[in-house]
């Protein structure tokens, strides 16, 4: 049983959209989910999340993985890229060369290593039109995931992550809903038992188009425009964010 969890990646990891004013940065997430049914597994058990919103996949790499390397894990989550993929350009066989060399760093050491593909946002527009990067990015990984023996978390193939109840108002980030389904797979993928279970939502509701329009509005004005000013002004939402959880500590219940 692990003993030593570290969590790396951007806003995915560090929980955003799964908010929780009690908890550092105000947001719990999957990786937090985790790390608490670990936790009563070995009474030692040990986690950190260094994991910081809006980083770039090259960030992600050069700010964590030695800090991560250093606290000598047993166990290793790892997710980055989905930032750069929604860059107007982005070289995606660079970031997969970057990425293997990480990974290959981190198995090197003994410790179990999970990765992430992608969600698949057939249904949703603007995750729509990079589905095609997403897709490439998730065979890279794919790839990687297979030459270093790491586990791998497979969210494209969650259909259930299509449904926008298990999204945040900004439609970028999972809620706690989400961010429990993500919990679950990632706990099954280590096959270690649990008791947590799936939200049971019923179907989806069908909302009249005049209602989908007013919506995609009102997303657009209070989400995507601040968005696209912060990129212009070549901000980040974690440009004054630090890591939630910096060192491995005992997680409290």
């Amino acid at each position: 049983m692990s003993k030593r969890l570290v969590a790396l990646g951007d806003s995915f990891t560090e929980g955003v959209g799964d908010d929780d004013p009690g908890r550092p940065n105000g947001v719990r997430g999957w990786a937090d989910r985790v790390a608490e049914v670990l936790a009563t597994r070995e009474p030692d058990f040990r986690y950190a999340n260094l994991a910081i919103r809006g980083r770039l996949l090259g960030q992600v790499l050069s700010e964590q993985l030695e800090p991560a390397l250093a606290m000598d894990p047993d166990l290793v989550t790892l997710y980055a890229g989905g930032n750069d993929l929604m860059r107007p350009k982005v070289d995606i066989d660079a970031l997969a060369d970057k990425y293997d060399k990480a990974v290959a760093r981190l198995t090197e050491t003994g410790a179990t290593v999970v990765l992430f593909t992608g969600v698949d946002g057939v249904e949703d527009p603007l995750f729509r039109r990079m589905r095609g990067r997403t897709a490439i990015y998730n065979e890279h990984v794919r790839v990687i995931a297979a030459r270093h023996g790491t586990r791998i978390v497979d969210l494209w193939a969650m259909r259930q992550l299509r449904d926008r109840r298990l999204w945040s108002a900004d439609r970028l980030h999972l809620n706690a809903l989400g961010h429990a389904e993500v919990a679950i797979a990632v706990l099954d993928v280590l096959q270690v038992p649990h008791e947590l279970t799936p939200a049971a939502l019923g179907p989806r509701p069908v909302l009249p188009v005049r209602q989908q329009r007013a919506e995609n509005l009102r997303w657009t004005r209070e989400h995507a425009l601040p968005w696209i000013g912060r990129r212009l002004r070549g901000e980040s939402s974690g440009d004054t964010v630090s890591p939630k959880r910096p060192a491995l500590a005992p997680v409290e219940s």
